[in-house]
């Protein structure tokens, strides 16, 4: 059905319609503009959401790589990550195939309407000037005709008068002639503009009007096409990126299956495996003789004999590491560290000691095919240009080299003192006592704890040799007592009583004492004995009057006094 045949008399009815759809077309726009928004909004939080839970860049980023759930979940944030890049595809496509496509279509098309509207207003504009010309001319006519019929009367009534002259009767009758003879032209004049109205107005709405009209309508039937397309569109937009969404969820799904709880609770074995042995059993106790027990020649502890606690007043020990003071990553030869760890990263840091060098090695090898084709075509360079290269290459080779035989001698240390996995033996201490003094004995605390901070770390490297000796005679305590002043400490220390020397040691190893509440000492130093070991593995020392602190039993050689302890002695 045509509008022009149809909807001939509803030309406001139309330019409302019109408009409405226009207005419709710029609705279905800001829509899918805010889809867009959202899209991108969404894309953007995806990422940072992706971007917050990447692993840091730090040791602890190492350690995660080595379970396969951090590496699956890894891989879930960078399959989340290309996900939200397909979000943003989705928006930018929405904006270039759908909102720049209707932005531009929009102002053709309210360029259009308003042509085709104007055209149809001249039409009406004309058609009614029209109408209202053949109004004056059917007025006129109607005018004169009474005029006319006016002269008629007179000039009948003048020559039926017989006092009245013959020159106004002639007079009356050539005005009643004149009168018909204007109202003959006018209706001449009326019926010639009927007829152009007549054509006009058929022309109006029988060819101009149905033309605008039928224009109208292609015009709408355009935007609605247009609008279909561009709804067609936009659910074509998103399922363009379904093919790589799915393969982001199919990577998340893999990455998901690709964990393997065996091997994580295995890689735990690797990670914190110390490489010492447990203690050895506890002998049978027997009230007339020191207790005796057998001790791993690679165990963290050291056997004693039972300890009585000391009638000197005094707190209970404080454990040492209330504050871990040193917070870097330890020594270069991780001597921090438990021997089968610390074995771990010395052959690390020697592989890749192993690739720098083959690194440079490679870099020298290129350098020296340049020089070699240098001095075969010197229009191509200078040879010389490369030496200063060639010998800082040579440095930093010499120099890794250096490197890798420090590591290598500490590793062969560490190798050296770890136990072979053939020996099923374990060597046993003896313990010798000069009297009979019956031995007070806590099993519970003379069995011993591997040397550890709360936090489960280990804070010194512990000689896997040690062995327990018999000493029969300990040597002396110093002959001055440096109890006489309280010597000033943390607030561990502050209201503690000063106590009493009872005994003597000698540091076997080095110990840095880094931690709140340790001493450093150095090897082969001598200290006094204040507090022996309460089954922590810690020894209480004082080196003078100011000085005191815990070091690592193990690394110590304790002498007690014989009235303090009955003479005996351990490391």
């Amino acid at each position: 059905m045509s509008w022009g045949s149809e909807l001939w008399d509803q030309f406001d009815n139309l330019e409302k319609h019109t408009q409405w759809g226009i207005e419709y077309l710029e609705k279905y726009t800001k829509f899918v503009k805010e889809r867009s928004e959202i899209e991108t909004n969404y894309a953007k939080q995806i990422r940072n959401l992706s971007k917050k839970y990447q692993p840091k860049k730090n040791s602890r980023e190492e350690e995660e790589s080595k379970y396969t759930f951090c590496r699956a979940f890894l891989t879930t944030l960078n399959e989340l990550n290309d996900y939200a890049g397909q979000h943003e595809v989705i928006a930018e496509n929405l904006t270039s195939q759908i909102i720049a496509e209707l932005s531009r279509y929009l102002q053709d098309l309210k360029s259009e309407r308003k042509s085709h509207f104007h055209d149809g207003r001249k039409a009406q504009q004309h058609i009614e000037s029209s109408w209202k010309q053949l109004e004056s001319c059917k007025r006129k006519f109607e005018r004169d005709c009474k005029e006319a019929d006016r002269a008629q009367q007179y000039f009948e009534k003048m020559d039926a008068d017989i006092n009245v002259t013959k020159a106004d009767v002639e007079k009356a009758r050539q005005q009643a002639q004149m009168r018909h003879q204007m109202a003959a032209d006018s209706k001449s004049d009326y019926s010639s503009y009927l007829q152009k109205f007549n054509q006009e107005q058929n022309e109006h709405y029988f060819t101009i009007i149905p033309n605008i009209f039928q224009k109208l309508q292609d015009m709408e039937e355009k935007r609605i096409e247009r609008l279909g397309v561009c709804m067609k569109t936009f659910a074509d937009v998103d399922r363009q990126v379904l093919p790589i969404v799915g393969k982001c969820l199919d990577g998340m799904t893999k990455a998901a299956e690709s964990i393997e709880p065996k091997t994580d609770s295995q890689q735990v074995v690797e990670s914190y495996k110390s490489g010492f042995e447990p203690p050895g059993d506890v002998e049978f106790e027997d009230y007339g003789q020191a207790m005796k027990r057998t001790a791993s020649e690679t165990s963290l502890s050291n056997t004693r004999d039972g300890k009585e606690k000391p009638t000197t007043k005094s707190k209970g020990k404080l454990w040492p590491f209330i504050k871990n003071k040193n917070k870097g990553s330890g020594p270069e030869d991780f001597s921090h560290l438990p021997p089968e760890q610390r074995r771990k990263k010395l052959q690390g840091k020697l592989d890749e000691l192993n690739k720098d060098i083959q690194k440079e090695m490679d870099q020298r090898d290129a350098l020296t095919k340049m020089k070699d084709v240098y001095v075969k075509n010197p229009q191509m360079g200078d040879p010389t240009s490369v030496d200063p290269r060639l010998s800082e290459i040579g440095q930093n080779i010499e120099k890794l080299q250096f490197e890798v035989q420090k590591f290598e001698g500490w590793l062969a240390e560490v190798e050296e003192r770890m136990p072979s996995k053939s020996d099923t033996h374990r060597r046993s201490g003896l313990y010798e006592t000069q009297n009979s003094m019956t031995v007070g004995n806590n099993c519970a605390q003379d069995r011993e704890r591997p040397l550890s901070s709360p936090d489960g770390s280990y804070t010194e490297e512990q000689n896997s040799e040690t062995q327990v000796k018999a000493n029969i005679n300990p040597a002396p305590a110093p002959a001055h007592n440096p109890t006489s002043t309280t010597p000033e400490f943390d607030d561990e220390f502050d209201d503690e009583e000063v106590l009493p020397t009872i005994g003597t040691c000698k540091a076997l190893y080095p110990f840095e004492g880094h931690n709140e509440g340790t001493i450093a000492v150095a090897e082969g130093e001598l200290l006094y004995v204040i507090e022996e070991d309460k089954g922590d593995g810690w020894t209480r020392v004082r080196r003078n009057e100011d000085e005191e602190g815990y070091v690592p039993t193990s690394y110590v050689e304790v002498f007690l006094e014989t009235n303090a302890k009955g003479a005996m002695t351990y490391i």
